[in-house]
């Protein structure tokens, strides 16, 4: 019989989709990005190019309602990635990243 996996994730997930732009650390944007999943440590996006484990990232969303118990709000987060997965079917890269620190911006 297989084994369950134990949970390492701190925080609660959230599947929330939403755009997400995703700058790497050597300065490329993919603006047509898209997260899976959320938490206050750390995200799971769906992006067009293959990125490696260890990178640095920046990543700029609206983060909804349901996820601020308040008004949506604007957030760009500096992050690491920790795994990347390939979706051949879905021709895409599946980018699991831990959250170092995020900013509240302003509304514009």
């Amino acid at each position: 019989m297989a084994e369950k996996k134990s949970e390492r994730r701190a925080r609660q997930r959230f599947p929330v989709h939403v755009p997400v732009s995703v700058k790497a650390g050597n300065g490329a944007v993919q603006e047509a990005s898209q997260t899976r999943d959320l938490s206050s440590a750390g995200v799971f996006v769906y992006t067009s190019s293959r990125m490696q484990e260890g990178s640095e990232l920046e990543l700029i969303l609206v983060l909804p309602p349901e996820i601020t118990f308040s008004d949506r709000r604007w957030v760009c987060c500096q992050a690491s990635v920790v795994r990347v997965e390939e979706n051949a079917s879905q021709g895409n890269y599946g980018v699991a990243a831990v959250i170092k620190r995020f900013d509240v911006l302003p509304e514009i």
